[in-house]
């Protein structure tokens, strides 16, 4: 099954890149041009941007992985959103490798309005 369909919205713009398979040049080209101008914010002092200012992203992954959460993490805080993982009552219930090797989370009553969600299995 084609990873295509899911990787664009109707009218044919990129939301998710998951794979190179089915998209056009200028799909391509996009990324390319995208990964380009974000290249500089490596180079800053301060190397954050404000595109995910005030949202929070949580962060699930199924296997065990520290070097794939903390990429993650610091993504999302480049980014300037708050970067969770959650709390030890999720975990238990979804396994022992859920979301690697932390045990902290969100305080206790913190509901916080999670917008994107990270999942990886």
């Amino acid at each position: 099954m084609s990873t295509t369909h899911v990787q664009l919205d109707p009218q044919g713009r990129l939301l998710h890149f998951l794979t190179v398979e089915g998209l056009t040049r200028r799909h391509l080209t996009e990324i390319l041009d995208t990964a380009e101008s974000l290249h500089s914010v490596a180079e800053r002092r301060v190397k954050k941007l404000p595109t995910l200012h005030g949202k929070t992203v949580v962060n699930l992954f199924f296997e065990a992985s520290t070097r794939t959460r903390t990429t993650f993490e610091l993504a999302a805080k480049r980014l300037s959103a708050e970067a969770i993982r959650p709390c030890c009552r999720i975990r238990h219930a979804l396994g022992p490798a859920a979301c690697g090797k932390s045990v902290d989370g969100p305080p206790d009553g913190d509901s916080g309005g999670y917008s994107p969600v990270t999942a990886r299995g």
